[in-house]
């Protein structure tokens, strides 16, 4: 290091070892905290006042890295735990999701034929009633009536099982 006045900075190095082992209380945390603390007053001599103590400016940077990297560490690890929470949650969201999905594709096989095929053209495929209705050969009614005796069979099981988490998409029936 370059002489910042009467004293070299190499001399406090020692102090310095001291004072951030004081402080990380742990040897190789604190040999750390000494070379970031060196480099920035490097990096930063042109601000040290001539005539002023370097031993003091020198404590006065490793005392602010210290405090800069435990704030630093401190966001760190809350926004590691919300992630470890986010995380946490989408697997079990995912995991009861995938099992709503399980349900809700064997009630889809359980219904009977007719109703499975216009749902699927209509609910899945995309098609109108129209096109289903082309498509299986049957009235624009016939489509509309199996729709709606599957989606209330559907939503009657997951009205069962799910206590109304699970949303059947698509009409609504009137009793």
């Amino acid at each position: 290091m370059t002489n910042w006045g009467s004293s070299d900075a190499t001399e406090h190095v020692p102090a310095l070892r001291r004072y951030a082992r004081s402080l990380a209380l742990d040897p190789v945390a604190a040999d750390d905290l000494v070379q970031q603390a060196l480099l920035l007053a490097y990096e930063s001599r042109a601000s040290f006042k001539p005539g002023s103590s370097l031993r003091a400016w020198l404590f006065a940077i490793l005392h602010n890295q210290f405090i800069s990297g435990r704030r630093r560490a401190g966001v760190e690890q809350r926004a590691l735990s919300e992630i470890a929470r986010r995380n946490e949650e989408a697997v079990e969201s995912g995991a009861e999701h995938a099992a709503l999905l399980r349900e809700t594709a064997d009630r889809f096989a359980a219904l009977p034929e007719g109703q499975r095929s216009a749902l699927h053209l209509v609910a899945i495929e995309g098609l109108s009633y129209q096109e289903a209705a082309a498509t299986l050969n049957v009235a624009v009614g016939t489509i509309m009536s199996r729709l709606s005796r599957a989606r209330a069979t559907l939503r009657e099981a997951a009205d069962r099982v799910t206590h109304n988490r699970l949303h059947i998409v698509g009409g609504k029936d009137v009793s």
